[in-house]
């Protein structure tokens, strides 16, 4: 069998221009009264429209962005059903890990849990972002470890899209503190070694931030 060598490719210009815009939507330079034209950004960036204008679909075919009435694109606002949606996803998702995880109970991985948890709520910085990334880092704690790479795969498109942080700073106008709910209540159930018990807790945990989540984007308006 004859096969041809490899060359190594550069990095697409158009997925550099979609993680910058990721990163400044993910720390906020790029807000919802913000409205992105391909030409300004195109200018701003110094490179031609093409890369720009491909990296702006891929965002809205994500959901992130959505065309803006003046033209160009804005963030998407997500209605309830639509966050309702999400947390369904979040529960199918992370509920079916804790089910796997109850069914081994392996102590080993329940001590790392438990860690991880204590390490990503030790958070030093009071800011959205930092909330944010302790969650993410703890829920994604609960997939990975079950060694699932389509689960984990499914997880972190939910979880690292834009939209995603943008809808969890809303929980900011509640009060952040409540968005770390109980972690370790979640392995406890884990340790019961009873799936029910351990998928049905973990469907509650996600309902509760589903609750929170919708208190918090009430309290913006």
């Amino acid at each position: 069998m004859a096969l041809k060598s490899i060359k190594i490719q550069r990095r697409r210009l158009a997925d550099e221009v979609y993680d910058q815009l990721l990163e400044s939507i993910t720390i906020g330079d790029i807000g919802p009264d913000d409205r992105l034209v391909q030409e300004r950004l195109a200018a701003e960036l110094d490179i031609s429209r093409t890369p720009v204008r491909e990296a702006l679909l891929r965002l809205e075919q994500e959901g992130v962005l959505v065309t803006a009435n003046r033209g160009g694109f804005k963030l998407h606002r997500m209605s309830e059903p639509e966050v309702r949606q999400l947390y369904q996803a979040r529960a199918a998702i992370e509920g079916q890990a804790a089910r796997i995880l109850a069914v081994h109970n392996d102590p080993k991985v329940n001590r790392l849990l438990r860690h991880t948890i204590e390490a990503e709520e030790d958070i030093v910085s009071d800011t959205v972002q930092a909330y944010f990334e302790a969650n993410r880092s703890i829920h994604r704690k609960f997939v990975e470890v079950i060694d699932n790479v389509y689960l984990l795969e499914m997880f972190d498109n939910i979880w690292n899209r834009a939209v995603a942080y943008q809808l969890f700073a809303a929980i900011g106008n509640v009060d952040l503190s409540k968005s770390l709910g109980d972690h370790i209540q979640l392995v406890e159930a884990i340790e019961s070694g009873d799936k029910t018990v351990a998928l049905e807790t973990y469907i509650d945990h996600v309902t509760d931030g589903f609750n929170l989540q919708i208190e918090g984007l009430n309290s913006g308006e």
